[in-house]
């Protein structure tokens, strides 16, 4: 009876932890999504410069090959998993300062 609840336990945490993994690699998608969106629509409105919209999406490579990079291995880990939230954040910030400065596109 032990060695049954032994096994159902691990396989429902295996399970939860599963989940989480994909619950968090579709939020770093989502967000990887959102900011191309963001660049595309600062370029359509003006907002952007074409030399900023370069290094903007110049940075979103850098991600996407970070990505690929943790993925090689086929496990992300936490700490890849870590730098790749932390590159968006900064991304994130540069759109927004990027899309909010003095600067139009003429």
């Amino acid at each position: 009876m032990k060695i049954k609840m032994l096994i159902i336990g691990m396989f429902l945490f295996g399970f939860a932890f599963t989940t989480q993994a994909q619950t968090t690699q579709k939020n770093v998608v989502k967000t990887q999504v959102k900011q191309h969106q963001r660049i595309k629509h600062g370029v359509k409105n003006g907002e952007l410069t074409r030399a900023e919209a370069t290094r903007l999406k110049k940075q979103q490579v850098n991600i996407q090959r970070t990505k690929k990079a943790a993925k090689a291995d086929g496990v992300v880990t936490r700490k890849e998993r870590a730098i790749i939230k932390k590159k968006q954040a900064k991304a994130s910030k540069n759109i927004y300062r990027k899309k909010h400065n003095t600067r139009d596109r003429n």
